[in-house]
């Protein structure tokens, strides 16, 4: 038999102990099923914070609905809900049909026929390009992108096992893979947006007007009452394995959630965070949840703002939704300009936000040439001004100037707001780094009232100021009308233009104990 010297039975006693030890005081992380276990998650994680700008794309069936529709006439937006009001089923309303339901009817047939089905039954996504979609959005400067995964009509926008009703049995493709495959590509992160939990409520029309046959109930969900706000335990199970099973197979950085998600259980929302969550540990990577209304508790994941922003900075990160027009295709849609877009995308940051920015593509999966312009703009704006915008956190105050939005909070964006060279919105890369964002081309001398010597809201001295994107010498004056800049010969954009503010720094004496110091 042999001996064990002793010197070496205590070494491997030590290690053994240690190695007990350790697993003890760091056990892995794993997240419950309670809100005070995922509020320990780190709901904003770096990447999120640096990216400050991604894109989504509202696209599937619905997107060939409003073909032909009369330009005059306006439509509702849940066309798979409003096509089914022909004015008898709400009686507190006129007895009037809806635009949709008129439409349809004229288009398709009555909607007892051919309901929101023979729509899913038409689509035809022959010009979907996923490459050219990734090439476009990596141009625009967005940091994250995806599909809307599942919209409200319960089609799943990928090769799905969970459901019948998705892209790869009526369409033949799958464009949450080959959208991965060549986002991931680009550099991007990849994300996932997920609207079903409304589709109880988007239904509930087609079940009261009639014609929805038992074997597609999963599709409509199963029968229930307009007025219902209760879903059923099919749908909850329904619910999960759709969302499940993306997460599983397409493992997206960022999850989206529309609202009506805050009308579902807190055990359904707690099971869905914990295993996803989980799952960015079992993928070494760390994955965010974006939510709208009272989804989830701020410390567990990251809320949003549909079509607004608040009107002052928050102390957490937080994330608007918006679209350039109407969510998915409309012939002789309106567009917002890309000055619009870049000046509210640098208000979103300079209060410590992100955009997601819709695409509404073409019925066919063709981007819109409106589009392709818009995307562009903002990433030339980008391209030259990134440095204020991407990886940076709010400064001191998010700006100054005339023009503010008059409150926070969805929907905001419908007050038609017009920037001009004397509002200013501020970002910072660090305590030695900042930027002044002067949102309209100059006209004449910038005077930055905030960085006045006679306020305290900058206590160290400025060495150097730079206009980025050009190579033209910043003449400059601090006093006590503010930060006196002269306008530049030419401005590289005819958009905002951002100043590049060095510091010294702030430091103090250190004079500690020493008893040299402290001598008359």
């Amino acid at each position: 038999m042999r001996i064990v010297p002793l010197k070496s039975l205590f070494f491997c006693t030590f290690l053994f102990l240690s190695a007990i030890s350790f697993s003890q005081e760091n056990p892995p992380k794993k997240f419950e099923q309670n809100w005070e276990s995922l509020s320990k998650i780190n709901e904003t994680p770096d990447w999120f914070l640096d990216a400050k700008f991604g894109i989504y794309a509202h696209w599937g069936p619905v997107s060939s609905a409003f073909v032909g529709a009369d330009p005059d006439k306006h439509y509702a937006g849940w066309h798979g809900m409003k096509m089914y009001d022909n004015g008898k089923l709400d009686k507190t309303k006129k007895g009037q049909p809806t635009n949709n339901y008129i439409h349809h009817r004229k288009k398709y047939g009555n909607p007892s026929k051919y309901g929101y089905k023979h729509i899913i039954e038409q689509f035809d996504p022959s010009g979907f390009n996923a490459k050219e979609w990734a090439n476009l959005f990596a141009l625009s400067g967005a940091k994250f992108a995806g599909p809307v995964a599942m919209h409200h009509d319960n089609f799943a926008m990928w090769d799905s096992k969970a459901t019948r009703w998705n892209s790869m049995n009526y369409g033949g493709i799958d464009p949450s893979a080959e959208l991965k495959k060549e986002i991931e590509a680009k550099g991007l992160k990849y994300m996932g947006s997920f609207h079903h939990a409304f589709t109880w409520k988007y239904f509930s029309t087609a079940h009261a007007y009639g014609g929805v046959k038992a074997k597609d109930y999963d599709l409509y969900t199963n029968p229930h009452s307009l007025d219902s706000d209760v879903p059923d335990e099919q749908f909850y199970k329904d619910w999960w394995a759709k969302l499940k099973e993306f997460i599983d197979v397409y493992q997206p950085d960022l999850i989206w959630f529309d609202w009506w998600l805050e009308n579902m259980t807190d055990e359904s929302r707690q099971k869905f965070l914990a295993y996803y969550y989980n799952k960015g540990i079992e993928w070494n990577k760390e994955v965010a949840v974006c939510y709208k209304e009272s989804t989830f508790p701020e410390d567990t994941a990251i809320k949003d703002y549909e079509r607004g922003r608040p009107n002052q900075p928050k102390e957490q990160a937080w994330l608007t939704d918006t679209s350039p027009g109407a969510w998915f295709y409309r012939p002789n849609a309106e567009f917002k300009t890309p000055n619009e877009l870049v000046d509210i995308l640098i208000d979103i940051v300079s209060k410590n936000g992100n955009m997601l920015l819709n695409v509404p593509p073409n019925p066919d999966g063709s981007i819109p040439p409106v589009m392709v312009n818009l995307l562009t703009e903002m990433g030339q704006w980008l391209k030259i001004n990134g440095d204020a915008i991407y990886g940076t956190r709010p400064w001191t105050v998010f700006g100054e100037g005339p023009t503010r939005l008059p409150e926070g909070g969805h929907k905001v964006e419908k007050i038609k707001i017009e920037y001009t060279d004397k509002d200013i919105r501020f970002t910072k890369k660090s305590d030695k780094e900042f930027y002044a964002i002067v949102m309209a081309e100059a006209n004449g001398e910038t005077v930055i009232k905030t960085l006045s010597t006679d306020i305290g809201v900058l206590n160290s001295k400025i060495t150097k100021i730079e206009l980025l994107g050009s190579s033209e010498k910043v003449v400059w004056e601090r006093n006590s009308k503010g930060l006196v800049i002269k306008a530049p010969k030419k401005t590289p954009s005819t958009y905002a233009h951002a100043y590049k503010i060095l510091l010294e720094g702030y430091t103090e004496n250190n004079i500690g104990g020493d008893q040299n110091a402290h001598t008359e």
